[in-house]
């Protein structure tokens, strides 16, 4: 385990380091699966999975809202949205609308899922409470500078990338 490695100023030496650490993507994906089957695991107490929390949280915070403004604000396609709330909407937890016009709907929660979201947000606390015990707190609140940091540099070359795709 590398807690703390020693600091290489030699080019070649950082060169070599960043070699034998692997590929960073593999390395992030590692431990994304875990923090998500930590929260999987609590979540699934309140009958939902992260995801489904996540978009449950953003409904009630932003909605009654149109589809494509809910998958700008959380970072994913309409196809994904789509999919994503059909379980929610199923359930009777979000309903889709009728807009403004005829061709335009909204997602809105339900009273059901406000209190489904309720019931999940007492699970996540829980998660989150006891990954910070197991992480420390001098170790969580460094990742989230280090995730905070890393996002600020890696932005405007995802910002250009989006340009191009016509995000």
């Amino acid at each position: 385990m590398h807690d703390n490695p020693m600091p290489v100023q030699d080019p070649a030496e950082l060169s070599a380091a960043l070699k034998l650490q692997g590929c960073t993507n593999f390395k992030l994906r590692q431990l994304m699966r875990r923090v998500a089957h930590h929260y999987d695991l609590e979540m699934a107490g309140a009958g939902l999975k992260t995801t489904q929390y996540s978009l449950l949280s953003h409904v009630a915070k932003l909605g009654p809202l149109r589809p494509g403004e809910l998958a700008e604000a959380m970072k994913m396609s309409a196809s994904t949205l789509t999919r994503n709330l059909k379980p929610l909407v199923d359930a009777g937890w979000v309903v889709l609308a009728a807009g403004s016009d005829a061709r335009s709907r909204t997602v809105r929660i339900t009273p059901a899922g406000s209190i489904k979201r309720g019931e999940a947000l007492l699970r996540w606390k829980v998660a989150q409470q006891s990954l910070n015990e197991r992480l420390g707190a001098q170790r969580t609140l460094a990742l989230h500078q280090l995730i905070n940091e890393s996002m600020a540099l890696l932005a405007p070359a995802e910002s250009g990338a989006d340009d191009e795709q016509g995000a």
